[in-house]
């Protein structure tokens, strides 16, 4: 299972609902959390750390739109994707769901094809080398689809990893990530490295982006981790 797989967390309390939705969303490529309850949810966030979230209105004890609301409030979850689903097809319903912070509504019951496709239309946004993007930051431009890395127009020579790495710093320009946090997205959470290997391939990383020249755009955060420019 490959590290860089984008990561959705499926909230849903219908057991036979939420199997497919969960069996859809693997066969479309990405790692798939399952809860079947809000606090569950909630909890789950923390350790899975999602790129988008699929989370049905009416859950027992705390509803859907707890959870949203909750998660929305949060600094650190505030920027995740939440798609809610409902039965609910009233505009009112709809417009409480939005105003609540969902990024998106979907009406049960729904087309699996076309939430695929809001799956997609959310993380392009907020992931866009998971989605096969072209990311650019000042003279570097990644190509998520070709796996090809420019600067100044030369091509560069980049390992898996390294690209991988370089895809999750061109992505959030300016965000410093820690060792574990680049551990969980580039290797995987289900693997254990050192988080020294972390800087050796951060040292190959500057390597590779300096062979032709320019000055290192990556940036070493003390006690905190890196950061491109």
């Amino acid at each position: 299972m490959s590290a860089d797989q984008p990561v959705v967390l499926v909230v849903e309390d219908e057991a036979a609902q939420r199997e497919v939705l969960s069996y859809n969303l693997e066969a479309e490529g990405f790692r798939v959390a399952r809860a079947e309850n809000g606090e569950e949810a909630l909890m789950l966030v923390a350790e899975e750390q999602p790129d988008i979230i699929v989370l049905d209105w009416m859950l027992p004890n705390v509803s859907g739109i707890e959870v949203c609301r909750q998660l929305k409030t949060r600094p650190e979850t505030r920027g995740v994707p939440v798609i809610m689903l409902s039965a609910r097809s009233e505009e009112v319903d709809k417009v409480r769901g939005l105003e609540t912070g969902a990024d998106d509504y979907v009406v049960k019951p729904y087309s699996v094809v076309e939430l695929m496709a809001r799956v997609r239309a959310q993380l392009r946004r907020t992931r866009p080398a998971a989605a096969g993007l072209r990311l650019e930051y000042e003279d570097i431009v990644l190509d998520a689809e070709t796996h090809r890395v420019t600067r100044h127009g030369d091509s560069l020579k980049l390992g898996p990893t390294e690209f991988r790495l370089l895809s999750t710093f061109m992505e959030k320009p300016g965000r410093v990530w820690s060792r574990e946090q680049l551990l969980d997205r580039v290797w995987g959470r289900d693997i254990y490295v050192d988080t020294r290997t972390v800087d050796v391939h951060i040292g190959r990383l500057r390597k590779a982006l300096c062979q032709h020249g320019g000055g290192d755009p990556l940036r070493t955060v003390r006690g905190a981790g890196y950061a491109l420019g």
